[in-house]
């Protein structure tokens, strides 16, 4: 088969080559349609255009800017432009996909939101949107995650949403998953499935990356505007997956610019502990669509490992897996330690905090920067702030003090 154009994509049953799709419960084929209809009907309306983008503009701060990195670039060795998601409303590029889907669910008159979340950002997201919009909001999480990521929980619940923790499996992003899609099935009539990432079945991966391609047609038309030309190569973590499509979605034309994705190695390949889905992963299917998945000999689906909660998913959205398919985009795994050295680096240069996610892109900037050399543009999507990871950062690096009492 010949490979299509990507920004042609999806077909019109949701394929992305031999990926996607949409592999559900015959409950929920139905909603999904109506869903996939309401959606294509609402893109083509001037009216929900212009209202979907009023409120990225004024109220969750896009376009965010452009920021030339100088001190960590010299650090580098080559240029670094920071694409700063961080500085959206809720510090993540998540508010730009929620805002989406939450007015598409007023529009079509359902009343109560669910969402699944791992680090918590899309469901700090959700959240907010709900609040905004005036939606009952629920969101499921894994009872792991809950506890790693605290001070997000919190925040949810102050903008009135209902956190469930979620206790089987691996108590992290794939379970909570699970658990609102039984959700879904049983309240579809009345209730909308705020998708948190660029996976399951038909239509969000597509609905998912065109809510959030404006990472990408920004920052195309800033760097031109910055610096006069594109850039050598456009980086971006990877989890699900939502921040780099949306990335990549503006530069996927622009053969000249080369584009990585950056997996999560977490502790290593030799230990089993990472969620490197598309370097290390079989094609198979998870969540209601086709793409690259962590398995065991038997096909089942193994757990995964990440010290970023949102990375922590043994999936990836089947956009990427077409894309490292076609060999358009190249993605490596990141380990934690990388990670963390570049989240490091990136504190003590610039005075950035970024979430320990966006840190894998940078630290992937730091390694590519040896490949492109000094007169090389790399364009990182920092696609979220660090405030939800300082305490894993902290307790990594060794600065949290023994409690008053503790020390002998």
């Amino acid at each position: 088969m010949t490979p299509q154009p990507p920004s042609t994509l999806p077909d019109d049953v949701g394929h992305f080559g031999r990926f996607g799709g949409r592999f559900m419960p015959e409950a929920l084929m139905a909603p999904l349609a109506e869903l996939e209809t309401a959606w294509r009907e609402a893109m083509a309306d001037d009216g929900f255009r212009a209202e979907f983008d009023d409120m990225l503009r004024t109220y969750a701060n896009v376009p965010s800017p452009l920021y030339d990195a100088k001190r960590l670039s010299r650090a580098a060795g080559t240029r670094i432009l920071l694409k700063r998601e961080d500085l959206d409303h809720t510090g993540a590029h998540k508010i730009r996909n929620v805002l989406g889907q939450a007015l598409l669910a007023k529009r079509i008159g359902k009343p109560r939101a669910i969402a699944e979340t791992g680090a918590g950002q899309h469901g700090v997201a959700s959240a907010t949107a709900c609040a905004y919009l005036d939606l009952e909001c629920v969101v499921y999480m894994g009872e792991l995650d809950t506890q790693r990521q605290a001070l997000n929980v919190a925040r949810m619940r102050m903008l009135g949403a209902e956190v469930v923790p979620v206790s089987t499996g691996s108590r992290t992003l794939k379970d909570a998953i699970n658990e609102a899609l039984r959700d879904w099935v049983t309240n579809v009539e009345h209730t909308s499935y705020l998708f948190g990432t660029a996976a399951g079945p038909h239509p969000f991966p597509a609905m998912v990356r065109d809510f959030a391609r404006g990472i990408g047609d920004e920052a195309r038309e800033q760097c031109l505007e910055l610096t006069g030309s594109l850039p050598d190569a456009a980086v971006a973590c990877v989890g699900g997956g939502s921040n780099a499509i949306g990335l990549f979605a503006g530069f996927l034309d622009d053969d000249a610019v080369r584009m990585v994705g950056y997996e999560a190695g977490g502790e290593g390949f030799d230990t089993g502990r990472h969620a490197a889905t598309i370097t290390a992963g079989e094609v198979g299917v998870l969540h209601g669509t086709r793409s690259f998945l962590l398995q065991d000999d038997d096909g089942q689906t193994i757990e995964s490992h990440s010290i970023s909660a949102g990375l922590d998913y043994p999936g990836v959205g089947p956009e990427h897996a077409y894309l490292a398919d076609t060999g358009r985009v190249t993605y490596e795994p990141v380990t934690d330690d990388e990670a963390m050295a570049a989240f490091d680096l990136l504190c003590k240069t610039e005075g950035i905090i970024p979430a320990i996610e966006s840190a894998h892109a940078v630290a992937g900037a730091l390694r590519l920067a040896d490949t492109l050399g000094p007169d090389a543009t790399i364009l990182v999507n920092l696609s979220g702030r660090g405030d939800k990871d300082v305490h894993t950062a902290a307790e990594y690096f060794g600065l949290l003090d023994e409690a008053p009492g503790e020390d002998a």
